[in-house]
């Protein structure tokens, strides 16, 4: 790490020079990526897309040169500036990311998430054409008038990964109501309510905030884990040497080379999903190439991105969808290798009503690469669109890097652990930061105190959702939100405690609570047949091992 080279009254005036390169690379990324789409001669989808993630590219680039020649370490060689920006670009934004990666990691398992905290599901197997037709049937009856229905099944390489529809419609109230649907009887209630693993899906993108802030933090983040990414490979001169050096029990030096050895295990990774991270919420955080192209028409820029997932305009005739087996039948038979995930009924009690179904071909990395788009009164393909657009295939395959829908259930594996690779980087490199000997007292301290709060006490909280599901009764009226809320209140517990305890005895706490929500989460997963229940308790176990290691390791420097 490298000592900060400015007086305690320049403090302030360094700040803002950050602050103004900041500033400065954003706008000049967003000016080049405009302008870029402005300028080449392609289809203005295709045109606003390649603007768009030309910013995200420019923004790492224009940012890593200002901090070179403008940046507030002075002048000074390049490697020592970018350890400069290294340093405080992790420490700002290092908590953020950190939850991120790890609410990240664990959706990779969304699906199986879902049927471990839904027990109920346990034997009730259906075909997907037999689990969609009593999800309409149901919905037909309960939600005739939301103006769409938005239903995902869960398919992967290996088979389908979840018994159950999770569907999403519209109350009369106005509010959109989320559950999963019984495979055999369509109806949500003789499943708990839950979001299962949807709620981590949903946490690593909008972290329980209201749309766009909890998106445009997390983008920001991203492309912030991006910044850190490529100016730790700049700083690091033996960065593949640092692979094989690992020093136990040294204190500052045991954590610097966890954090290289996490980072060099699987950087391409890292890489990868940082990038692919920032590019899902691209048009969110750099909407000026869009803008430029479209002016406010953004509805225009969606139907060109997906084509045919447009609804029709009502007729206010009234009209029965078709039956969706014999339709699902018939999609197998002439698309044998595309399999929808997602399946959106448009104005589903009138006759316009409308059928989508998209989805990923097999082998296909890009994510709903194929669209179907059906008549919903008559069963009549109205469309059958393959995304072949060169610079549409490259977003979606990025996206599909992301989400991962592709992989079978070794990639998935990999996925996780590789994401837990990616958690310990950034918890040693927090670690590291504080504990350095010259930053003791007032900012520091707290950020000491709020270390584990974090590090640990985010997994403490995480893990605590997986108990709560157990533990609330399962006939109580908006439970899945009950889940939530007990979570969050754990918590800001946690976070109180940690704010009022020395840091290292925060520590053992919250690691000795740890190992026994994994403990218990281990008990319980016994009573999961199949390789879900075989998994929990592998993983728990282990972790539960590593938490308890580290609290009996003696020479404890956290």
């Amino acid at each position: 790490m490298v000592k900060h080279p400015l007086s305690s009254g320049a403090r302030l005036k360094a700040v803002l020079r950050s602050f103004g390169i900041l500033l400065t690379g954003y706008a000049l990324a967003a000016l080049g990526g405009a302008v870029l789409a402005w300028a080449l001669p392609l289809h203005r989808a295709d045109r606003a897309l390649i603007g768009t993630m030309s910013s995200l590219v420019l923004w790492p680039v224009t940012v890593m040169a200002g901090f070179f020649c403008y940046g507030p370490a002075g002048h000074v060689p390049f490697r020592k500036a970018m350890a400069w920006l290294h340093n405080w670009a992790g420490i700002v934004t290092g908590w953020v990311i950190y939850i991120i990666v790890l609410s990240g990691t664990l959706s990779v398992f969304r699906p199986e998430i879902g049927i471990w905290m839904r027990p109920e599901l346990q034997g009730r197997i259906a075909t997907p054409a037999q689990a969609l037709q009593t999800a309409v049937n149901w919905l037909s009856a309960h939600a005739a008038t939301s103006s769409a229905w938005y239903l995902t099944l869960f398919p992967g390489p290996d088979g389908l990964r979840a018994p159950f529809v999770w569907a999403v419609w519209q109350a009369p109230d106005g509010t959109f109501m989320q559950r999963a649907l019984d495979p055999l009887t369509g109806a949500p209630d003789v499943i708990r309510d839950t979001l299962g693993g949807d709620f981590f899906y949903r946490f690593h993108f909008e972290l329980q905030l209201p749309y766009p802030w909890g998106r445009l933090l997390a983008a920001i983040a991203a492309l912030a884990l991006v910044l850190t990414l490529l100016s730790g490979v700049i700083i690091h001169r033996r960065i593949f040497i640092d692979f094989f050096t690992f020093r136990p029990a040294k204190g500052r030096r045991s954590w610097l080379d966890a954090h290289n050895v996490g980072g060099v295990a699987a950087l391409p990774f890292h890489l990868v999903i940082a990038l692919s991270g920032a590019v899902t919420l691209a048009t969110l955080l750099f909407p000026w190439s869009v803008q430029t192209i479209y002016h406010n028409d953004i509805n225009s820029f969606a139907g060109e991105l997906q084509p045919g997932s447009a609804p029709l305009p009502l007729t206010g005739v009234p009209a029965r969808l078709t039956a969706i087996t014999p339709l699902m039948q018939k999609l197998r038979q002439n698309n044998p290798d595309f399999t929808p995930a997602q399946i959106y009924i448009y104005n589903p009690m009138d006759s316009a009503s409308l059928i989508v179904f998209s989805g990923d071909d097999q082998g296909s990395i890009g994510n709903n690469s194929h669209v179907l788009r059906i008549e919903g009164k008559s069963g009549e393909v109205l469309s059958d669109t393959h995304e072949h657009r060169s610079v549409i295939s490259l977003f979606s395959v990025l996206y599909g890097l992301h989400v991962a829908h592709f992989a079978n259930t070794f990639t998935r594996w990999l996925y996780f652990l590789s994401g837990l690779l990616l958690a310990v980087v950034i918890a040693s490199g927090l670690c590291l930061w504080v504990s350095h000997p010259k930053r003791q007292g007032g900012m520091y301290t707290i950020i000491a105190r709020l270390n584990p709060a974090i590090i640990t006490g985010g997994p403490v909280a995480l893990s605590s959702y997986f108990i709560i599901n157990r533990l609330l009764p399962v006939s109580w009226a908006s439970r899945a939100e009950y889940e939530v809320q007990s979570m969050f209140i754990l918590w800001a517990v946690l976070v109180f405690i940690c704010a009022c305890l020395p840091a290292r005895l925060s520590w053992r706490l919250l690691c000795g609570l740890m190992s026994i929500i994994l403990l218990t989460i281990t008990i319980l997963s016994m009573t999961v047949p199949g390789a879900i229940g075989t998994s929990f308790i592998l993983v728990s176990l282990t972790l539960a091992a590593a938490f308890i290691a580290a609290i009996l390791r003696k020479g404890r420097t956290l």
